[in-house]
């Protein structure tokens, strides 16, 4: 998936920040008692993340975290996008955020709040505690902030099997404000911190796939407001083919079998078939109201 040719992007909406050598994890990531990263079992298992998150584990030489502003992501050219991880990040934003300040008052009956987004490196200091980059990509809904160390795409590829490429990126970052739209719309509050096949929490993570799923399938019909130009070129097959084999790969079956076991009752985000069919959903042409996971009679693809 290719940013259009001659569109451009302003700067200052991704923040830089979080830097460190070797950083000290410790506070937690969550609001509610829930967490909402990208990978439940990134660091070999639910119970060790969980660990990592809630400070009783360290990466790295266990030095403390690096935390601050160290200045914004600069504007940015199509084609720039379409080769820099940085200002793709932040050209993706700008094309989430102009699809969903039309979509979430249209069907949502609420209006968008532009959420904050940092890129870091290695680990942050957040309202939802302190993380690293091995917790993943992760939505704090205390500072209502994205937070993404784009390292994490290689580590996707390199230890996941996904199969990389632009969209697979751009569908990490609108899961994620797939949580920022659950925020806005009152998901968060009513979801439990538990644990399970059917769990509020797996609910959580593939309504986020299918909003997701709904942003890329417009994606392609957005007009930048700034330019006049639509943001993507329209998606080919192969690149819908990555973002799949991406969702696939931070599936709980797929993620705990690489760790030699599958244990239904500890899944958190939902199995790689549940994945790709919640996103498939969200992208032919899927509504909010579709996407509800709390109102599906089986989360199930079927």
């Amino acid at each position: 998936m290719t940013f259009s040719s001659g569109g451009s992007f302003k700067g200052g909406r991704v923040r830089k920040g979080g830097v460190s050598t070797g950083a000290k994890v410790g506070g937690g990531v969550g609001v509610g008692g829930l967490l909402i990263v990208t990978l439940v079992a990134l660091l070999g298992g639910p119970s060790d993340l969980v660990a990592n998150l809630l400070g009783t584990g360290t990466s790295g030489s266990g030095t403390e975290v690096i935390s601050g502003d160290n200045g914004y992501v600069e504007a940015c050219t199509a084609d720039q996008a379409n080769s820099d991880r940085e200002c793709r990040l932040s050209a993706t934003v700008q094309a989430l955020d102009a699809y969903w300040a039309t979509a979430l008052p249209a069907q949502g009956g609420v209006q968008y709040t532009l959420p904050d987004v940092v890129s870091f490196q290695d680990a942050v200091s957040t309202a939802c505690g302190n993380a690293s980059a091995a917790s993943g990509p992760f939505y704090c809904p205390g500072d209502q902030t994205i937070y993404i160390d784009v390292s994490f795409y290689d580590l996707l590829t390199s230890q996941y099997g996904a199969s990389g490429g632009p969209l697979a990126e751009e569908y990490v970052v609108a899961h994620e404000m797939g949580h920022h739209i659950e925020n806005e719309l009152g998901y968060l509050d009513r979801a439990a911190n538990d644990e399970g096949a059917d769990s509020d929490s797996v609910k959580i993570e593939l309504m986020a796939d299918c909003l997701a799923g709904m942003w890329a399938g417009s994606a392609a019909s957005t007009v930048d407001p700034n330019t006049g130009t639509t943001f993507l070129d329209p998606i080919t097959d192969a690149q819908l083919q990555d973002a799949l084999s991406a969702a696939s790969a931070v599936g709980d079956d797929h993620i705990q079998q690489q760790a030699g076991y599958i244990n239904p009752e500890s899944f958190t985000h939902g199995t790689s078939a549940q994945r790709q069919y919640w996103f498939t959903i969200g992208y032919n042409n899927g509504s909010i109201a579709q996407c509800d996971t709390f109102q599906a009679s089986t989360l199930d693809p079927h």
